[in-house]
């Protein structure tokens, strides 16, 4: 197997793995849990919106400053936000990726 294709699968596997944790947050909503505050928040998805725009202006930033780490760091914001949205809105990420076949 190839070093690329296995950096793949590690990938799916941690998106899996993460999305899991997002919907068992969203169904348990445990108290001391940010993602479970997120699907409680009193603005609603807004406030998951307002996430995705900070953290969006941020990876801008880090991207302007040529700061790898935080660009890096500001990703993966971005993309757990994205997952919570997908989450609030029904869907999963076999339509992220079913979107992004079609965009190969």
């Amino acid at each position: 197997m190839s070093e690329r294709s296995t950096a793949s699968e590690d990938t799916d596997a941690v998106l899996d793995e993460l999305f899991a944790i997002v919907e068992d947050r969203k169904e348990n909503l445990p108290e001391d849990s940010y993602t479970a505050s997120l699907f409680t928040h009193e603005k609603g998805e807004n406030a998951v919106l307002e996430k995705l725009g900070e953290e969006t202006t941020e990876l801008l930033l880090a991207a302007k400053d040529d700061d790898r780490e935080e660009i890096a760091h500001e990703s993966a914001d971005i993309v757990y936000h994205l997952l919570v949205l997908l989450s609030m809105k029904e869907m999963d990420l076999a339509d992220l990726r079913a979107e992004l076949r079609e965009r190969r």
